[in-house]
């Protein structure tokens, strides 16, 4: 059963039939405001191992290990991934 009474799930369903129908830039300022709206604290050493894997990652990039992978392609994957509906 779900934390919340069917009310809210009620609720919950019709905010989001409703917020489907914007268009896709308003959808995302939405979910950018929604999420801004929640204090996250972050896991105690996220940011320590954040920073350990940009510098693993610019490591392997200067040592050739690794290469860019152009924006377009980068989004071509993840249409594959995940086409939209």
């Amino acid at each position: 059963m779900p934390p919340y009474g069917s009310d809210m799930s009620a609720t919950l369903d019709a905010v989001t039939q409703e917020a489907l129908i914007l268009p896709p830039e308003e959808r995302l300022a939405l979910a950018r405001r929604l999420l801004d709206s929640v204090d996250l604290e972050p896991e105690p050493g996220a940011e320590a191992a954040w920073e350990k894997e940009i510098a693993r990652r610019i490591a392997r990039f200067k040592a050739g290990e690794s290469r860019p992978v152009p924006v377009g392609e980068v989004f071509a994957r993840l249409r594959q991934i995940a086409p939209e509906r």
